[in-house]
């Protein structure tokens, strides 16, 4: 059975509705390999294209929970870009300065100039997950960030940024296999700390932190694209495809030289 991977519009959404070992249609790793190269060496193609063309941003937000896939999705999907056109942002606790400004401030500040992508490692929907789960203020404060939000991408938007944004949906218990494996590889251990199990005890709440997100902040200029990722293959693949068909709808194309270059001779 098909699964969509775009969340809907026009009716409630549900993570129980979508099933995070879901593989369109595909048994394992090897499936894929072939489509996964050809899908990353056109977004190669295509960064180039937007970098040289220099009239469209893309801005790719990455959300989901402790160990779930953010960084292996940057590697294995993005890894192979220019970084010349690409970069990617991590938002830390905000410093003193950054509080002292509106919550979108110091976003804003990191959305990318026409010609780049940026990708967002977590991203201003912090600001109504962890912020909404741990009461770090008031509801009457929180609850209002959810249209402010609508407004920033909507301004976005209409200033020539793609905005693609993905939940990296994992279960539970790929969750606890993930955060396993970290401790039990040496090389792994730096990516794990106490607070990744403090976080954990509070998944249900996070659950619905999430799909409050899901069902107020996604709209026809920029959905939430739901991607199944307990299989690292597939996640991978899904989001190389959709990064893929958002450049190509932009109908790039390279810049007209500035002269006619035929008489050019290049001497010994």
């Amino acid at each position: 059975m098909s699964q969509s991977l775009i969340a809907p519009i026009d009716k409630e959404v549900k993570l129980a509705d979508f099933d995070p070992n879901y593989k369109g249609g595909y048994k394992r790793k090897r499936d894929v390999e072939g489509k996964l190269r050809k899908t990353i060496n056109k977004i190669i193609e295509l960064q180039e294209l937007l970098y040289s063309e220099n009239n469209n941003a893309l801005l790719i937000v990455l959300q989901a929970m402790d160990a779930g896939g953010k960084d292996g999705t940057i590697k294995h999907v993005m890894g192979a870009v220019n970084p010349q056109g690409c970069d990617v942002k991590n938002f830390k606790v905000p410093s003193a300065e950054e509080s002292a400004h509106d919550f979108l401030w110091r976003y804003h500040t990191a959305t990318p100039r026409k010609g780049k992508i940026i990708i967002f490692n977590r991203s201003y929907y912090e600001d109504v997950l962890v912020v909404r789960v741990h009461n770090l203020v008031p509801k009457s404060v929180w609850s209002k960030r959810y249209d402010q939000i609508n407004n920033f991408e909507q301004m976005l938007v209409e200033n020539g940024t793609t905005i693609l944004k993905f939940y990296l949906h994992i279960s539970k218990d790929e969750q606890k296999k993930r955060f396993e494996d970290r401790l039990s590889r040496s090389d792994k251990h730096w990516k794990f700390s106490d607070a990744d199990l403090r976080e954990r005890e509070y998944w249900d709440e996070y659950m619905k932190a999430f799909e409050m997100v899901l069902n107020k902040c996604n709209t026809k200029i920029s959905p939430w694209h739901i991607v199944p990722a307990n299989n690292k293959w597939y996640r991978d693949l899904v989001i190389g495809q959709t990064v893929v068909k958002a450049l190509e709808g932009l109908n790039m194309k390279y810049p007209e030289p500035e002269r006619d270059f035929s008489d050019i001779e290049i001497k010994d």
